[in-house]
């Protein structure tokens, strides 16, 4: 039996990860999200991300819009490991539904974007 345990560390170790829920995009993305209205209807974050930075790997658990402040290039990673490239310009607006995902900024230029998580 006592062989078994260092074992089953291992492999608790590896799969302990892979279970674990996504992080929140503010803890992620660092100083390149802050919160800029938070009450009991939403959560308004702005980021401002520089050229090849990324978001990390992060969960929104509600619907959302994203308004782009400014246009750029983008490379979206899925928990599963799907990718798309997002071309955006300076004014356009999305929605999603809860997902958990990275995004790279693939542009020359910093993009600034709102992130509007609906919390009802």
């Amino acid at each position: 039996m006592k062989r078994l345990t260092p074992l089953c560390a291992a492999l608790c170790a590896l799969a302990l990860p892979a279970l674990a829920p996504a992080q929140d995009l503010v803890q992620t993305a660092g100083k390149n999200a802050k919160v800029v209205l938070d009450n009991a209807d939403v959560r308004v974050i702005e980021l401002n991300m520089p050229p090849g930075s990324s978001t990390g790997m992060h969960e929104h658990k509600t619907d959302q819009l994203v308004v782009f402040l400014t246009g750029g290039t983008a490379k979206q990673t899925t928990a599963d490991g799907q990718t798309k490239e997002l071309t955006r310009k300076a004014g356009d607006v999305a929605w999603s539904a809860p997902v958990a995902h990275d995004t790279t900024n693939q542009s020359k230029t910093a993009v600034r974007t709102l992130v509007i998580e609906l919390k009802k």
